[in-house]
């Protein structure tokens, strides 16, 4: 049986603002939806990895399509996840991705002063908005600010002033759009993502908003998680038949006014450089990748 415990207590990670996905509450819930192979959650010293294992293989816990930052916990990150890669036997392939800069390098480090050769690389990105405290949007130029009051103007003359409600009984409707969308966004929202989605509503932080018209109808959905860091924009959905009124740019303007009025937190959009994630003012944050052979 997996010691969870080893990932409890105060443990964070060197990094900041990582959200919810280095510890044990998303990780344990995303193996209980979506694990498979041989999982181990390996200490060493004050600090901590889980790791799964497949077929000579081994990674980080938590799939990289749906865990935004990976992380060891504690102050020596390298450390545990070299002690991790030596438990595997010889010819194992690690691969440890989506890791900020101050993870990797330690980690790259580790391995090899444990004798082993590993390669480090800039893969992926999330996108980060240090929203700028009576004025969230300050780092717009003027066309960008232009843009944006005429799609929120836009979306008050077909559906009124907006609105974002918050609570998890907007859960069925944000999946309900969810399933709207064409191609793979659509498809993504599968009865287990559901399922998923549901029971991570169970980790700390977890906030479902909806953005309503002034009839209180919803025609976009966040699916985020919030720290003492910031706000983690982790999904979201809209109505498509609203779609000329922009609700997802709409809801996520309120989303950003609303973080900041609580004290200029950070606001990540996470993985993905959209180029509408530019257009709010984000900036890259370069994830990682060490990987190599046992």
């Amino acid at each position: 049986m997996t010691n969870w415990d080893v990932l409890g207590g105060d443990r964070r990670a060197i990094a900041p603002a990582l959200g919810p996905f280095p510890h044990r509450p998303f990780l344990e819930t995303w193996w209980r939806n979506r694990g498979d192979g041989s999982l181990s959650v390996v200490g060493h010293g004050s600090s901590a990895v889980a790791v799964v294992t497949r077929e000579r293989s081994m990674s980080f816990a938590g799939d990289a399509d749906v865990t935004d930052y990976h992380a060891p916990v504690g102050e020596d990150p390298g450390g545990a996840v070299a002690a991790a890669v030596a438990t595997a036997p010889a010819g194992t392939r690690f691969r440890f991705d989506s890791m900020p800069e101050e993870i990797a390098r330690p980690v790259a480090a580790a391995i090899g002063a444990a004798g082993m050769s590993s390669a480090i690389h800039e893969r992926d990105a999330t996108m980060v908005l240090d929203p700028t405290p009576g004025d969230p949007l300050a780092s717009l130029d003027g066309k960008q600010r232009h843009e944006l009051r005429r799609k929120v103007r836009r979306f008050e003359e077909s559906f009124g002033e907006p609105h974002l409600v918050t609570g998890v009984s907007g859960f069925d409707a944000f999946v309900a759009m969810h399933r709207l969308a064409e191609g793979d966004k659509g498809t993504f929202m599968s009865a287990a993502t559901v399922e998923f989605f549901r029971d991570l509503l169970g980790v700390p932080g977890a906030v479902v908003d909806l953005l309503v018209t002034s009839t209180g109808d919803p025609v976009a959905g966040a699916f985020g998680f919030r720290d003492a860091e910031g706000y983690y924009l982790y999904n979201s959905s809209f109505d498509p038949a609203a779609g000329p009124a922009s609700p997802g740019i709409v809801m996520v303007e309120l989303l950003i006014e609303r973080e900041s009025s609580m004290g200029g937190r950070r606001f990540d959009l996470l993985k993905g450089t959209e180029t509408y994630k530019r257009r709010f003012g984000a900036r890259p944050r370069p994830l990682f990748v060490v990987e190599g052979v046992v």
